[in-house]
């Protein structure tokens, strides 16, 4: 006779239990630091201090008082701050509700303002009265106004009061020990943010608890953090949710350092002032402080910095220049759908005995997936199949695993088009060099085609950033009858620094082969978003009116 058969795998049969399986999620953070750490400094901000024990109060103060108003599972509380106090308990105090937070573009217009507030269906809104301009306008143009909060920040520049009540006033009808409990399923959303939306509305990406976990400590994993780091606020909170370091500073028990508007000279004030050993960024953001006015640089540095620097690909010239400085730059790269940061140019020690031009070139590439992401591959954008390893093949960037969104608000057809063949489409060109790190050579819709060859309009900028009497610099396409399209220039010269179209045309000559060249530069100040993103469609339109002058 055989042997019987089990009809279940035993291993099976070893199912979860609260004992051994609770759903992923960032809020559990700061309930351990506030446990473990309670009289560690967790927040500055001006002459405000707050230990954790304080700021962990002060977040289930606003979880309780926003539950009172009805605030529950699934429910959008909008926030329109800069690095406030408030707005970092925001990132606690509205998920402990089970509701969903919005932190909102602080330099949008009103138009633009009132479309998320609807989109998003907002119950309630936590504004700045710095901002109250653009909120009073967004809120004549809703059909339903909903319960608006206001914070009353001593650094605040005019502006009105436009709520019910103040926040400190709303943190008062709180209970300082509400007794939150986390979210029952892990794929629960916890953010809602919005896409920059040149091309039309933007679209509301959806986070969920277990991404915002996961890249919490991923950041922590990547970045090498050690317990306590000081972070300076120079990263918009509002921007992907702070490529989620409300969460991964709080979960290393350190201290953030708010900073509401990002200047050179405060910068370096606070580094010498508090200890900030970690700060985030654009490389606009390190390029201001390498053209610093000699009265705001403050150097030497008291101790090392470290940067984590994304948002645009920085030239080699910029890290070059910020590291001599002191500060010490780790190159990530993401998007607003992948919770931030998801990949990172992981360095290699023995890339240190190389020359430091040779270290910014390999700095500059956006490098391997995060250790906590599944995925990151370079492909063909209907095949998917990958890109050979040459560093030369342009493909289009794709991303898998559990640091990708849910979806987009709202948007099947979006979200469909975002995850097709089972990868999320980037839009983002680039190659895969032989080492297996990624290097971005443009958005597609950046790429200049010139008589039928391609132009990385980063290869450009690179080289134009190498010029020393270029402050920021830009690539667009131009149209043109014989080639369809050319590089046009514009560039930002840095003080007292004069120089001709000629000379830049020339200087690029003696880098690049002459079809990359820009066939036009134009010297003007260069439109940003509040996360330092050159705007490029701004710059398209500038070039395209270049022909009809």
């Amino acid at each position: 006779m055989g042997v019987s058969q089990v009809a279940t795998n035993p291993y099976e049969m070893l199912d979860k239990n609260e004992a051994n399986y609770q759903p992923l999620t960032p809020l559990t953070y700061i309930e351990r630091a506030a446990s473990v750490f309670p009289d560690r400094l967790a927040v500055l901000h001006g002459d405000e201090r707050y230990t954790w024990k304080q700021t962990y109060e002060r977040c289930r103060r606003l979880a309780s008082a926003l539950a009172k108003r009805g605030i529950g599972k699934g429910d959008t509380v909008a926030i329109l701050a800069p690095n406030v106090p408030a707005h970092f308990e925001a990132h606690f105090g509205i998920p402990m509700t089970g509701g969903v937070i919005n932190a909102i573009n602080i330099r949008l217009d009103a138009e633009s303002v009132a479309f998320i507030l609807q989109h998003g269906e907002a119950k309630v809104l936590i504004t700045d009265r710095e901002f109250s301009d653009v909120v009073k306008k967004a809120l004549h143009l809703l059909p339903k106004r909903p319960l608006v909060i206001d914070i009353d920040d001593p650094q605040a520049r005019d502006g009105e009061l436009l709520g019910e009540m103040t926040y400190e006033q709303f943190l008062e009808t709180g209970d300082p020990d509400y007794a939150w409990t986390r979210p029952e399923d892990e794929w629960q959303a916890i953010a809602l943010n919005y896409t920059s939306g040149t091309t039309g509305n933007p679209k509301g990406v959806v986070y969920h608890h277990r991404g915002a976990a996961l890249n919490a400590v991923g950041n922590v994993v990547t970045w090498g953090m050690g317990h306590h780091p000081v972070y300076l606020w120079t990263l918009p909170m509002f921007h992907c949710n702070g490529w989620c370091f409300p969460w991964t500073i709080t979960a290393m028990a350190g201290t953030h350092v708010c900073l509401r508007r990002v200047e050179a000279g405060r910068i370096f004030e606070l580094i010498h002032s508090t200890g900030v050993t970690h700060m985030c960024g654009a490389p606009i953001v390190l390029n201001m402080l390498i053209n610093a006015k000699p009265d705001e640089k403050k150097l030497p540095l008291p101790q090392t910095v470290n940067v984590m620097t994304a948002g645009a690909a920085p030239p080699a010239a910029v890290l070059d220049n910020i590291e001599k400085m002191g500060f010490k730059v780790v190159h990530v790269y993401g998007l607003t759908e992948t919770y931030g940061p998801a990949a990172v140019c992981a360095w290699h020690d023995e890339w240190n005995e190389l020359p430091r031009e040779e270290q910014a070139i390999l700095k500059a590439r956006q490098g391997v997936r995060y250790t906590l992401q599944d995925g990151l591959m370079v492909a063909d954008a209907l095949t998917l199949a990958p890109v050979p390893a040459d560093g030369k093949t342009i493909g289009e960037v794709f991303f898998r695993g559990n640091i990708v969104m849910k979806g987009y608000l709202k948007n099947p057809t979006a979200t469909s088009e975002a995850f097709a063949g089972g990868w999320f489409h980037t839009g983002d060109l680039g190659v895969m060099h032989p080492n297996g790190y990624i290097e971005l050579k443009d958005r597609s819709k950046d790429i200049i085609i010139s008589g039928g060859e391609n132009i990385s309009t980063i290869e450009v900028e690179g080289v134009l950033y190498q010029h020393p009497a270029v402050l920021e610099a830009a690539v667009v396409a131009r149209p043109d009858e014989k080639w369809g399209e050319t590089p046009c220039a514009f560039i930002t010269l840095k003080e007292g620094h004069k120089v001709s179209e000629a000379d830049i045309i020339a200087f690029c000559r003696s880098h690049l082969a002459h079809f990359k060249c820009p066939r036009t530069v134009v010297f003007s100040d260069l439109p940003k978003t509040s996360t330092g993103k050159i705007q490029k469609f701004v710059l398209r339109d500038r070039a395209r009116a270049l022909n009809e002058e």
